[in-house]
């Protein structure tokens, strides 16, 4: 196997037409545009979804948008597709399901003094939660969510090691808990039974691992993220995520987040 090397960051595209086209343009105005696109502030966007809910590729699809267009001023959408395990029964078992993601989910429901869990929600800087599949509510949150000033985060020294797992750093200045999602970049599966029945369903950034390191893991220690999880055919060549964010354990905001993208 080729050792592992560390893919180039995602820009949003508008951001990157910037970067092309920024030695060809003298006036003013190409510099205001740099800037505007480097003041973007990241803002994680959690989606809970699940394979056996018709309700959910519709929040599915308004998430991989999200994430390939950028489309919010100011903001760096940073997104993860949590899926939950309670639709299993209903026929399908949703191989991207994980126990941990309805604990945190349950947690949410908590803060947000919910009566029950759904699917699809999404679930904004920790802050503000809507159904999944409202686009303009969700615009207006993460426009909401990229005003506020950020504190630095960073990823540093992120690199895949024999196992399939992966070794970072992460350093802030910021005391809080640190958690960090391993998640698969794009995934697919052929529905063959439940409410998606003869589907193909599309998801982006697929949470695999997720992990509470704890409000001091910040300081530039190593890491390390587990692949247990990872279905086989996507650990072995396809791009993984690493995103990592700050949460303020008195009110589960997210205070900030960043994210790098890891090739085989």
């Amino acid at each position: 196997m080729a050792s592992p090397t560390l893919c180039s960051f995602r820009f949003p595209r508008f951001a990157l037409f910037l970067m092309i086209a920024a030695p060809l343009l003298t006036l003013p105005l190409s510099g205001q545009q740099s800037a505007a696109a480097a003041e973007r502030r990241p803002v994680l966007v959690e989606l809970f979804t699940s394979e056996g809910c018709s309700d959910c590729p519709p929040a599915d699809a308004l998430l991989a948008q999200l994430d390939t267009g950028q489309s919010v001023p100011g903001a760096q959408a940073i997104v993860l597709s949590e899926h939950v395990t309670y639709w299993n029964h209903l026929g399908w078992r949703d191989p991207f399901s994980l126990d941990a993601i309805d604990q945190r989910q349950q947690n949410y429901a908590r803060q947000f003094s919910l009566s029950s869990v759904y699917t699809p929600q999404i679930v904004v800087d920790g802050a503000a939660e809507l159904v999944g599949s409202d686009a303009g509510k969700l615009n207006r949150a993460v426009t909401h969510a990229a005003s506020a000033p950020k504190p630095a985060l960073t990823i540093a020294d992120a690199h895949r090691i024999g196992d399939g797992s992966v070794e970072f750093t992460v350093r802030s200045s910021t005391k809080a808990t640190l958690m960090a999602a391993l998640a698969e970049n794009a995934t697919r599966s052929e529905v063959a039974h439940g409410e998606n029945a003869g589907r193909t369903l599309h998801h982006v950034a697929v949470v695999r691992v997720l992990k509470d390191f704890g409000p001091h893991a910040s300081d530039g220690r190593t890491l390390q993220l587990s692949s247990a999880n990872l279905i086989n055919a996507e650990k072995d060549d396809k791009p993984l995520r690493l995103v990592v964010f700050l949460v303020d354990q008195t009110n589960g905001h997210v205070l900030t987040a960043a994210e790098q993208t890891l090739c085989q």
